[in-house]
């Protein structure tokens, strides 16, 4: 049996164990202590912390999470740190009302309800939740989907909302060579049972807050920010939202006439899509920008860091949503992102 220690987290005076053979997140995510996180690949930065006290050692990560520099000052990636001595850990990056407030991590057994293609790439994946009979999360949030027969999982934002806990969608990109997406193709029918494992993710909305929401989408990225205007919308939350999505064409668009009835029920909200190689053929009553969506959202926020951003997409578009909210020294409380990095992710 692997060896025990204890994990203190400053300045949040918060206590755990954690096992040898376990990542300092996997074990908090285990005794319901919900860490800032992203990819937990090691690739994007959001659990990064600093060592105060301890032995660890740092599983493969990417520099451009944690460089060789900081790893030497003793920063650490919590999803790629094991510990092997008692430690003290600072917390760079935390919410207090999510520490202890998240929705536990569950194994729920699901059958597919439908898949329905909504782009010439995207599709619909429904699932009825089986065993236990709901799941509980927050609108943002992200799974882990099983892929039938194999041990391999993937990552996807839940497009539904708490109000249907016993039903989840997805939006997934069908990428060439994807092991998940291709069995859309052929191979996942009907009926067939997944195992989902989550929630995981902080792109979700803190309650108190009484910013104007800028909502920054793009391909698939549609799932989780649609998830966040469903969630406004049943729940009457009185906050301005501006919804951005890009897209290259009209062509790709979907979902319009819902985020317009969404919409109807917000008291200030707005919805432009982006489109970066050609306006034609979009649809009347819909607002279209011509461009990249993060260029139009520098044009029309001019005030945006008094703003909460919201968003996710292709991992080009987050870059570039995070060098604008940087551009406009945006707090970094006021950004919520989950960025999809690895290879091991099909979108």
């Amino acid at each position: 049996m692997a060896d025990t220690h204890r994990i203190s987290f400053e300045p949040v005076d918060i206590e755990m164990e954690v096992t040898e053979d376990e990542t300092i997140l996997d074990a908090a995510f285990r005794q319901g202590i919900h860490l800032m996180h992203g990819c937990r690949e090691g690739r994007c930065s959001a659990c990064k912390s600093y060592m105060l006290d301890g032995d660890v050692q740092m599983d493969d990560y990417s520099t451009f999470a944690c460089n060789d520099s900081e790893e030497a000052e003793g920063y650490v990636l919590l999803c790629r740190t094991y510990a092997y001595s008692d430690c003290e850990i600072e917390l760079l990056n935390f919410d207090e009302d999510e520490l202890l407030g998240g929705a536990p991590i569950q194994d729920v057994l699901t059958r597919v309800a439908a898949i329905e293609p909504v782009t010439r790439d995207i599709v619909s994946l429904k699932l009825d939740v089986v065993e236990p009979e709901t799941i509980e999360f927050k609108s943002g949030q992200y799974v882990d989907l099983f892929v039938p027969g194999t041990e391999e999982k993937r990552s996807f934002s839940i497009a539904t909302t708490q109000a249907t806990p016993d039903r989840l969608e997805f939006l997934i990109k069908k990428y060439p060579g994807g092991l998940f997406a291709g069995m859309l193709e052929d191979g996942l029918s009907v009926g067939d049972e997944i195992k989902v494992n989550g929630p995981y993710g902080s792109c979700t909305l803190r309650s108190g807050h009484v910013l104007p929401i800028v909502a920054i989408g793009g391909g698939a990225g549609m799932a989780p920010l649609l998830s966040l205007v469903r969630h406004i919308s049943e729940t009457g939350l009185s906050r301005p939202v501006r919804f951005y999505y890009g897209a290259r064409t009209a062509d790709d668009l979907f979902y319009l006439d819902e985020i317009a009835t969404l919409g109807e029920k917000i008291a200030d909200f707005t919805f432009t899509a982006c489109l970066s190689e050609s306006v034609d053929g979009a649809p009347d009553g819909v607002t279209v920008a011509a461009g990249n969506v993060t260029d139009i959202v520098n044009d029309n926020e001019a005030d945006l860091a008094r703003t909460e951003v919201y968003f996710c997409g292709p991992p080009p578009m987050v870059d570039a949503a995070l060098a604008l909210a940087e551009q406009h020294s945006m707090p970094r409380d006021q950004i919520f992102y989950d960025k999809f990095t690895s290879p091991a992710f099909d979108s």
